[in-house]
């Protein structure tokens, strides 16, 4: 049939696997350093993927493609539904500034109530990330000092943000968004909100 399905074009591709990431039903992987669309049958067509390219490499054509197939993409998710992450300790407190896994890293600073609150979590937003928890309302401290030092002294190739709605759920957001400004470095990063009924919101 022919349908709308995305397009990677891997000569604007960098690998960085944002893309794979936001992808909920699986159908884009990291082959040999570039994007791939590894199912058109897992391919929905709405092309979440396609904000959170960095390089614009990513868009819609028709072509003759295999239909959507929901319920192969739901039991893939079932069948993958393990844990994603990829280091320990999690809590932006207990953290090294400096650990190997920090080494090209896309690094995901996220409220501990997010992981909570969004069923997908692990599929959408710890895997293939470095995953760093903090909640501003119960640890002491400022946070910003700390990323600013891991994002200066590695290298870090991404930054996505993962609050709630909630309004004290803006300090880590405002800590993660000055670590970035005073680490000196220029470096892809996005906000997402998670809302108390568990789902994305686009603005607050």
């Amino acid at each position: 049939m022919i349908r709308q399905i995305i397009h990677i074009d891997e000569e604007r591709c960098n690998g960085c696997g944002l893309c794979a990431g936001a992808c909920q039903e699986g159908a884009i992987g990291i082959v040999d350093g570039k994007a791939k669309l590894l199912r058109d049958d897992y391919c929905d067509g709405l092309g979440n993927c396609l904000p959170v390219c960095p390089t614009n490499a990513i868009s819609f054509i028709q072509r003759e493609a295999a239909a959507f197939d929901e319920a192969a993409v739901e039991a893939n998710m079932k069948a993958n539904a393990e844990s994603e992450l990829r280091q320990w300790p999690v809590q932006i407190k207990l953290v090294p500034v400096n650990a190997p896994y920090f080494d090209g890293a896309h690094l995901l600073i996220a409220a501990d109530c997010t992981a909570y609150a969004y069923a997908n979590f692990h599929q959408e937003f710890i895997r293939n990330r470095i995953t760093l928890i903090g909640c501003p309302k119960l640890d002491e401290g400022d946070y910003s000092e700390k990323l600013t030092e891991i994002i200066h002294q590695n290298d870090i190739k991404s930054v996505t943000i993962v609050r709630m709605e909630v309004p004290c759920c803006g300090g880590l957001a405002r800590a993660a968004e000055t670590a970035l400004k005073n680490s000196g470095k220029f470096i892809p990063w996005q906000v997402k909100i998670i809302s108390t009924d568990g789902h994305i919101v686009d603005n607050m």
